[in-house]
């Protein structure tokens, strides 16, 4: 019993305290009376006791430290940057990053700031973001050239935010947002072009066919006006009768249609009952007339070509026209307005107006003169 005592009391004050662990990923430092003696790495060991002492642990893990900096760029804008580094302790240096260097994260700080605030002030506000890759790349490499001394390893530096002034970043929006609103409107304007365009060559398109259904309509109508005609003519009715049927016959069918339109605002001249009679009975003499009067003009051209201009070549002394010519062409004169005036006369009018004497000199040579009179034939 007394024996065991002993033992234990030597087992719980020397040895107990001589074994220790390390974890991994992790360095143990052991100092022997103050002074450095080795390093431990992760695993079960044992040290001596009272002599040997574990005066620190330094981790071998990747660490991340995030730095902001506040610098100017070159167009005199305030910015913040947030630089992260991400380093870790090198394994065969654990003596110098322990023992070179107290406060890594302080050294390691004022670094960055350096090299931002050297970097940064050569570019201009667009320029940060787009360049802040070489800011990363600057930073690693003043860290790496300046932390490797001291055990320690850059492994990566990151530019993970730019924080302008809030007014500035606001007039940078609006920048955005009207030179968006610019290509939405020349999109739009160019939309809208499109549809004016594509509209209007539908409206051709739509025009072109309606006139070729009109030209078709018409082409169809005339047939059946044709086909009207000679019916009617085959029963004993002229050609000029049957013109003037048909085109009453639409007059009373154009009324007909109007009076089916209880809406409608038109108003057709002239509209009384004894309307179609008065219509029928003038064009049946409007196209007599006309007949008429081309046969009075054909044979007043056919009466003043037996007047031979042989009078043409004899010449007073004083120098002009003989009497005898201008004698031909008074009497030519006479005779195209005296049978004109008998054909008007021969399908009832009394009057007539808007008369052309025209004076023509046909064949060879100019050998002959034709007299031409023409005008309106009308009952007053």
């Amino acid at each position: 019993m007394y024996i065991i005592i002993p033992v234990v009391f030597i087992f719980v004050v020397f040895i107990l305290p001589s074994i220790f662990t390390v974890k991994q990923q992790t360095a143990a430092i052991i100092e022997r009376f103050g002074k450095f003696h080795s390093i431990r790495q992760s695993g079960l060991h044992f040290k001596v006791p009272i002599l040997d002492k574990i005066v620190g642990r330094l981790s071998l893990k990747i660490q991340q430290l995030d730095v902001i900096v506040e610098t100017k760029t070159l167009d005199d804008v305030f910015v913040k940057l947030k630089v992260s580094v991400q380093y870790n302790v090198i394994r065969n240096k654990v003596y110098d990053a322990f023992y070179k260097l107290d406060y890594p994260h302080e050294q390691i700080t004022s670094y960055v700031f350096d090299v931002v605030r050297a970097e940064v002030p050569k570019m201009k506000l667009d320029d940060v973001f787009v360049k802040k890759d070489d800011i990363a790349i600057a930073v690693k490499s003043e860290l790496n050239d300046a932390m490797v001394e001291y055990g320690y390893d850059i492994i990566k530096t990151l530019v993970t935010d730019i924080d302008p002034d809030a007014q500035v970043k606001a007039a940078m929006n609006r920048i955005n947002a009207a030179e968006r609103e610019k290509v939405a409107a020349q999109y739009e304007g160019d939309a809208q072009r499109i549809l004016i365009v594509e509209k209007a060559k539908a409206e051709a398109e739509s025009k072109r066919l309606q006139g070729q259904g009109i030209a078709d309509q018409r082409r169809e109508i005339a047939r059946g006006l044709e086909e009207s005609v000679d019916v009617l003519n085959r029963v004993g009715i002229n050609s000029q009768e049957a013109s003037a049927l048909i085109v009453v016959t639409q007059h009373y069918d154009t009324l007909q249609s109007i009076g089916e339109e209880t809406n409608s605002n038109l108003i057709l001249l002239p509209n009384s009952p004894q309307a179609g009679s008065n219509m029928l009975n003038d064009m049946v003499a409007s196209f007599t007339a006309s007949n008429q009067i081309g046969e009075a003009m054909k044979k007043a051209r056919n009466g003043a070509n037996f007047i031979k201009d042989f009078f043409a070549g004899i010449r007073d002394i004083v120098g002009g026209r003989s009497g005898s010519y201008e004698k031909v062409l008074r009497e030519a004169k006479e005779t195209a307005l005296k049978e004109m005036q008998e054909n008007a006369k021969k399908i009832g009018a009394n009057a007539i107006i808007g008369v052309d004497l025209d004076y023509e000199t046909v064949g060879p040579n100019g050998g002959m003169l034709m007299v031409t009179a023409s005008g309106t034939a009308v009952r007053v």
